[in-house]
């Protein structure tokens, strides 16, 4: 038993000797071996007791979120346009190529109109409760688009004014040369404030008429935003000039197509007078 007493106060003493660092009293515990370990092997100790002996799971680095693209809707970007034979809601108000309401139809009785008749189903109002749609043909549609087309363009920004003076008595080829400018100048869509000066110090007579016919010069069609007027106390007469929308141009087309057109009604006496004369004969 002694013996035994010997051994085991031995052993005591040697880990207390061990651990203790220089004798100073210590316990060997697993945490103290697991420091001296990893001071003998250069590991940092307070990192591998934490991996070997916590239970604490380690905070992962937090990955940036992926940034969320909005949805369009499939309007987003068109201005008008069919939604084809898939209609969403099953019952929706509805409107003729004409602009007369047709009330509450179902779907499948507006698809059947749309093949007997070969025309668009075009959306109008999204918030109403059913929606409301209008049925078109593709040359209307077309030409709605053109008419927003404009008048997005008439939104998009303040319009530049540019400035011509021209002089009474003006050479024809300087004239040409000026009124050259003002059409590039219109062609860019800029409005042009065009100004007659009549001679110092003295009046000049129909400066506005004398404007307006410098005007009907140019080669291109143009419209007023101010018709000529005297100024200046008749110093001067004063227009402003913008270029024509498409309405005015469609307009001037078919102004041009019907003068051009021979008129039937002058011929039509002859052919009747013919006509007679034949039946008499007969």
């Amino acid at each position: 038993n002694m013996s035994a007493g010997c051994v085991r106060w031995l052993l005591g003493h040697t880990v207390r000797a061990v651990c203790g660092g220089g004798g100073r009293p210590g316990y060997w515990t697993p945490a103290l071996r697991s420091a001296r370990l990893c001071e003998r092997h250069g590991i940092a100790s307070s990192s591998w007791r934490r991996s070997a002996f916590s239970t604490e799971v380690p905070e992962e680095t937090p990955t940036p979120a992926a940034k969320k693209k909005k949805k369009q809707g499939p309007r987003a970007n068109a201005s008008i346009s069919s939604v084809g034979r898939k209609i969403p809601h099953k019952e929706i108000q509805v409107i003729d190529e004409e602009g007369e309401k047709l009330g509450l139809m179902h779907r499948a009785d507006v698809i059947r109109i749309l093949n007997e008749k070969n025309l668009k189903l075009v959306l109008v109002r999204e918030n109403e409760e059913p929606p409301l749609y209008q049925l078109m043909s593709g040359k209307q549609i077309h030409e709605e688009q053109l008419r927003l087309r404009e008048k997005n363009k008439a939104k998009a920004g303040p319009v530049q004014v540019k400035e011509l003076n021209i002089s009474v008595g003006i050479a024809s080829h300087d004239l040409s040369t000026k009124l050259k400018q003002v059409e590039i100048w219109l062609e860019k869509k800029h409005h042009v404030r065009l100004t007659l000066r009549g001679k110092r110090n003295q009046q000049s007579d129909n400066l506005d008429k004398t404007l307006e016919e410098m005007v009907e010069q140019m080669t291109m069609m143009t419209a007023f935003v101010s018709k000529p007027k005297v100024t200046r106390e008749g110093q001067a007469a004063m227009c402003v000039l913008r270029p024509p929308s498409a309405k005015e141009l469609a307009q001037k087309a078919k102004t041009r197509a019907e003068e051009l057109q021979p008129d039937a009604s002058k011929t039509l006496p002859v052919s009747n007078t013919d006509t007679k004369e034949e039946v008499v004969q007969q």
